[in-house]
């Protein structure tokens, strides 16, 4: 910052003052600055250089725009001069229609974003949304996993699992391939997961104990065993009371060569089916619900089941 004499002589000029006066309020672009002024870019552009290159504003880039602010954590000396300077020019008409205009300004970027979320209100999730995956959103749920124990089931590479041990108390994978178990148990040691342990087992036969785990997790798991039930009734068995189920599979579906491409042994299941899987294995508040549609043929459908354990806690 020049000394204090420059600093008067940058305050002195009418137009600086009033770009001043507005990004004290306000970052704003070259282009809300011309609206507000009724200026050339040109004549803002110089301004804006002189104040920047004196210290009093700051520029932001955002593809081919800079946005104007007041510097921050200007010397209080000099805070206090452009204070007084706007002060004292407050009532000037040029700067009452200046603080109008950008009230305007304002009004009409609140509206931009009004009416293009009420032109997709009830289709937001059915469009494209910069930023707006259902994997991002996949991580941000992950992240509200409580201290608990979890037991993937099915759990192959266990993907999910390696996201939920980031915040569970313990979380067991089972899956029946070696190989499967070999490769996610190298994965949680080079990611440092020590509470992430992988077990060779079938789902209809899960070496965890009784009443061992908070949450039981199928998934797309359900439809490579060769009796669902059973699978479901040792869920049921491993969680405490209190516990949940999950399950993610698919919907019954009509594309015979999942048998040979995925090893599939049942082309999904009906809702009903699911629903009919978790109360006959024991579980309460089952609610079965269609989540997702692939858009490409054979357009698979995922349906998301649940159901918690009865009895005390």
């Amino acid at each position: 910052m020049n000394a204090s004499w420059d600093t008067l002589k940058i305050l002195s000029d009418p137009t600086r003052l009033r770009l001043l006066a507005l990004v004290m309020k306000e970052e704003l672009s070259v282009a809300e600055l011309q609206e507000v002024l009724g200026m050339g870019q040109s004549r803002i552009s110089s301004q804006l250089a002189q104040l920047r290159q004196a210290g009093f504003v700051s520029d932001r880039r955002e593809g081919k725009n800079a946005f104007y602010s007041l510097r921050p954590h200007l010397p209080p000396a000099v805070l206090a001069l452009l204070r007084a300077s706007l002060d004292a020019v407050a009532g000037q008409p040029a700067l009452t229609e200046d603080r109008a205009n950008l009230d305007r300004i304002l009004q009409k970027r609140r509206r931009t974003q009004e009416q293009y979320f009420n032109l997709i209100a009830g289709r937001l999730g059915k469009h494209y949304c910069p930023g707006r995956s259902w994997e991002a959103i996949g991580h941000l749920a992950l992240r509200l996993t409580p201290a608990i124990t979890i037991a993937d089931l099915g759990a192959g590479e266990g993907l999910v699992s390696q996201l939920l041990a980031r915040r569970a108390k313990q979380v067991w994978c089972i899956d029946n391939s070696e190989r499967m178990v070999e490769v996610g148990t190298e994965l949680a040691r080079k990611n440092g997961l020590d509470n992430l342990a992988y077990k060779h087992g079938d789902i209809e036969a899960v070496p965890l104990p009784d009443r061992s785990v908070d949450l039981a997790i199928l998934s797309q798991a359900l439809h490579h065993a060769q009796h669902p039930q059973v699978a479901v009734e040792e869920a049921h068995r491993i969680l405490k009371p209190g516990g949940q189920v999950l399950i993610l599979d698919l919907n019954e579906h009509t594309f015979e060569k999942a048998r040979e491409l995925y090893a599939d042994v049942w082309l999904g299941f009906k809702e009903s089916a699911l629903h009919g899987f978790l109360k006959k294995a024991g579980f309460t508040k089952v609610e079965v619900n269609a989540v997702a549609r692939e858009p490409e043929e054979p357009h698979f459908e995922t349906l998301l089941a649940s159901g918690v354990k009865g009895g005390r806690v």
